[in-house]
């Protein structure tokens, strides 16, 4: 019972996991830029909807539609004033400012809230389900955090396989100047998909923030920022079902080696799962971008 109980709680962490993972697959498929700024932008929507909505005791929904709301107004605002004036240089430049505005984001969060810590409660009841006398280590807010996962997933999959707008977007991402000559509207499509990105972002840090007490701090969420971009690569960064498999992989093997081998490792395990991975499909698990090897 044991193993079941740590595969179960594995499985429960890893849709937090794929829910980070989500965003970054999202922007990727729709910028072609890795965003390390999702952590901070996820942290800073989460921040808004507490601050401004829940510790003012609106409902929970209330919350969580102010904080995808606020995040789709950063992510469109990110690509309009930071990102587009560098999107024309060399690759590494939008990397690079997105790693700046995560530093200020927590610098702000920091400045603003404080680096104390607070809750933010969740709709559902955490306490554990009970199957006769065992304790099944997952609770009605994670069964509710694995059906937002897949509803996100499912959406993403409606837009960019069977959608023309999730065309057009991935014609804007992969060939701009060819997409123009087709009359799509390049820069509006990068505004969306930075948009949609942080909008899948901010409802990870909502139901990520409710999972345990005490989680509302600036730096809290960095752990989930590198967990979840580990799982988006071990996926492949071009799949949206490679990032929830990989965030549950990350999580059942993180729970199984933090029982039967040490507790004090947890980012060795991860990035030794990422290592092997890279060694055998240097794309990901499920990536179907071939590499060329010279």
């Amino acid at each position: 019972m044991t193993f079941l109980n740590l595969v179960i709680y594995g499985i429960a962490n890893g849709t937090l996991y794929a829910a980070v993972a989500l965003a970054l697959v999202l922007i990727w498929r729709s910028t072609r830029i890795v965003n390390f700024a999702q952590g901070g932008m996820l942290m800073i929507t989460t921040f808004i909807a507490w601050d401004l909505v829940v510790k003012h005791g609106a409902n929970y929904w209330v919350g969580l539609v102010v904080a995808v709301l606020a995040g789709f107004v950063l992510g469109a605002v990110t690509e309009r004033l930071l990102v587009r004036p560098v999107e024309n240089g060399p690759p590494l430049n939008p990397v690079i400012v997105t790693l700046g505005l995560l530093l200020l984001l927590q610098a702000v969060a920091g400045m603003i809230w404080g680096n104390g810590l607070d809750s933010f409660a969740p709709q559902f009841s955490l306490h554990y389900y009970n199957v006769g006398d065992q304790v099944i280590l997952f609770s009605p807010d994670y069964l509710f955090i694995v059906i937002a996962v897949l509803v996100v997933l499912g959406a993403l999959y409606l837009l960019f396989q069977r959608s023309p707008l999730g065309l057009r977007m991935r014609a804007s991402a992969f060939n701009p100047e060819v997409a123009r000559l087709l009359g799509v509207r390049v820069g509006r499509m990068l505004t969306l998909g930075w948009g949609l990105a942080a909008m899948v972002g901010a409802l990870a840090g909502v139901l990520i923030a409710g999972t345990q007490p005490d989680y509302m701090n600036p730096n809290a969420f960095d752990p989930l920022l590198i967990f979840g971009f580990t799982a988006a690569i071990i996926g492949g960064l071009d799949s949206p079902v490679g990032a929830v498999a990989g965030g549950v992989t990350v999580g059942v093997v993180q729970q199984l080696l933090d029982n039967y081998v040490s507790n004090d490792i947890d980012a060795f395990y991860v990035f030794m799962i990422l290592l092997i991975v890279l060694m055998v499909r240097p794309n990901g698990l499920f990536s179907r971008t071939a590499v060329r090897r010279v």
